[in-house]
């Protein structure tokens, strides 16, 4: 069996980093598995960017041509938004003149792949839904307003009051596109799953749970002295780690909620270290050290970062899968998250982790206060670890998707 497997970057950002994982552990497994990437940055020969140096400018153009649409709404809110409207990259033809068996889409925006060039692939196509792009009018993530549900238009992201505006006409040429596509839609969480479900553009759609896989040898446990002294963090004091891209930037983040967590705690013996951020922009003043670990890619350093903490905090107002929590409770430090989206798939409350009440900070600092307090005596970075073992270790999950392209094939031969 050969998988194509499609995503815009091959290791810049979550999803490219995950759709990596999962292209590893196939071939480990026996599966000929390629990437075709929109922008390469590796040196894996199995994994294909654009060719020629005038397809590999364009390429860095692409994006924000794509963007250009958002122009008439200057009050949108920060949340991604996509129109996938830019023509041509040539990753359609390259995909339809592959040998692959079955097409493997992660996130192809950035300009990556026009909406309706989709209905032209000619091959089986697994979709993973690293945020709800695939099923929305063009936002990421939908700030809670459900209208995938029936159909977008006085966009809420787009701060739009018009009916027909930007999100309806790409929620419509959706439903164009998807009208015949031979589709299976992969909720990486069982939230996003559901919610995959609900929609209107997957109604009548294979939609399946199957999550990330990651590499239990690459994120485990590092010994924290050694973790802290490379990180020239204190041995003496209790360090709550916090990071995501744009980690203070970005709202769904959630890092408001989380300076407000902090504020209400005992900070004789706290400190904060943030990954994915070189300073923060809220004029926010902690009584206690703050640590800015900057854009951190390679794994090595990520599993000291983890290590080196005592507890990780992931207070996204939504979210999916997060790698974050998956690598952290992987290299055996437990997370505290809002009890919402995709955590509750790897956190169990108050056994290896703790899930907090949406949104409410209060809640999220009697949490921490709780993994720091019962960390040791509740042997929760033993019960962190073994959770991922269990469910989201690298061949097994990679063989659980064998199973599921087996069955695509299988069941498109019989239509035959």
């Amino acid at each position: 069996m050969k998988v194509l497997i499609v995503n815009s970057s091959d290791i810049h950002g979550g999803a490219a980093r995950a759709a990596n994982r999962l292209h590893i552990g196939l071939k480990r497994i026996g599966v000929i598995s390629e990437m075709l990437v929109l922008k390469k940055g590796g040196n894996d020969p199995d994994i294909m960017g654009l060719e020629g140096k005038v397809k590999k400018a364009l390429s860095l153009v692409r994006p924000t041509i794509d963007k250009f649409p958002l122009k008439r709404y200057p009050n949108k809110s920060n949340t991604l938004f996509s129109p996938a409207w830019v023509p041509y990259s040539g990753i359609v033809n390259r995909i339809n003149n592959s040998d692959a068996d079955i097409v493997h889409f992660h996130w192809i925006n950035g300009g990556m792949v026009r909406i309706e060039e989709i209905a032209l692939i000619n091959k089986p196509i697994v979709w993973s839904l690293h945020d709800m792009w695939a099923f929305t009018g063009g936002c990421h993530y939908d700030e809670e307003c459900g209208k995938y549900e029936s159909i977008c238009g006085n966009c809420p992201v787009l701060n739009s009051n018009k009916v027909k505006d930007l999100s309806r006409r790409i929620f419509q040429r959706k439903q164009k596109t998807y009208k015949s596509l031979d589709i299976t839609v992969v909720g990486l969480s069982q939230w996003m799953a559901d919610c995959a479900k609900k929609s209107s553009l997957f109604r009548g759609k294979n939609v399946v749970n199957l999550p990330n896989p990651i590499n239990i040898e690459t994120f485990r446990p590092l010994n924290k002295h050694f973790a802290r002294e490379s990180l020239n963090l204190p041995q003496d004091k209790k360090i709550i780690l916090f990071g995501a891209m744009s980690a203070t930037s970005d709202p769904r983040k959630g890092y408001r909620e989380l300076s407000e967590a902090l504020k209400i705690m005992d900070s004789d013996h706290i400190e904060l270290a943030i990954l994915g951020a070189d300073r923060h922009n809220d004029n926010i003043n902690f009584d206690f050290p703050v640590h800015y670990l900057g854009q951190v890619n390679d794994d090595l350093s990520l599993r000291i970062i983890y290590s080196a903490a005592d507890v990780m905090v992931v207070p996204s107002i939504q979210e999916n899968l997060s790698n974050a929590i998956m690598e952290s409770m992987s290299c055996g430090t437990p997370v505290v998250a809002f009890n919402i989206g995709g955590n509750g798939d790897m956190i169990d409350h108050k056994i290896n982790g703790y899930l907090a009440a949406p949104y409410e900070p209060v809640d999220l600092s009697d949490g921490i206060k709780w993994v720091i307090t019962h960390n040791e005596k509740n042997n929760l970075r033993e019960k962190s670890r073994q959770k991922i073992l269990d469910n989201f270790e690298g061949t097994k999950v990679s063989l659980e998707y064998l199973e599921l392209y087996k069955d695509i094939i299988t069941n498109n031969k019989n239509e035959d």
